[in-house]
């Protein structure tokens, strides 16, 4: 399992209510969630979103509340996969329930810059920066957690 795309940037402690403010949690769905993904900081992130784009954040990413919803909105809006240094756990485990790929590197957080074009390999946790010609090695998933995110979450592998 791999992702690819162009890298948008933040920086320490992008919380929940950033990725997703309370004021739009009035609808569980999905696809509302995501129209309203980053708004709070980062206003104009859903028009230059493509598929399969990356975000890479530094400390603490997903902090705040507990809210499944901000993992949630962020898979759907079509992101691959959140590099960050490290994730609040709540975040971390919420994520991994929903099947939003999630890597923790804090060298790849550092050197890795918006625009970059950026490959992961979940399989080993390397991290390729195919714009600035560098790699990382992140943690990888193992394989149990692979399989939940190649089933799209804890509730989807349950099921199948």
């Amino acid at each position: 399992m791999n992702a690819h795309g162009k890298v948008h940037k933040y920086g320490d402690n992008v919380d929940t209510d950033v990725i997703i403010p309370a004021r739009y949690l009035n609808s569980s769905d999905p696809e509302e969630l995501a129209k309203k993904c980053m708004i709070d900081i980062d206003p104009d992130f859903v028009n230059r979103l493509n598929k399969g784009d990356i975000i890479v954040a530094n400390k603490n990413f997903g902090c705040g509340s507990s809210r499944e919803h901000a993992p949630l909105a962020i898979k759907t809006a079509g992101v691959s996969c959140v590099i960050a240094e490290n994730f609040a756990r709540i975040f971390y485990r919420n994520a991994i329930n929903i099947g939003l790929p999630i890597i923790e590197c804090p060298e790849a957080a550092k050197g890795i810059e918006a625009g970059d074009e950026v490959e992961v390999n979940f399989d080993n946790g390397m991290i390729y920066n195919i714009t600035k010609e560098t790699r990382y090695q992140g943690q990888p998933f193992p394989e149990f957690m692979q399989k939940l995110m190649e089933a799209g979450g804890l509730i989807n592998y349950i099921n199948n």
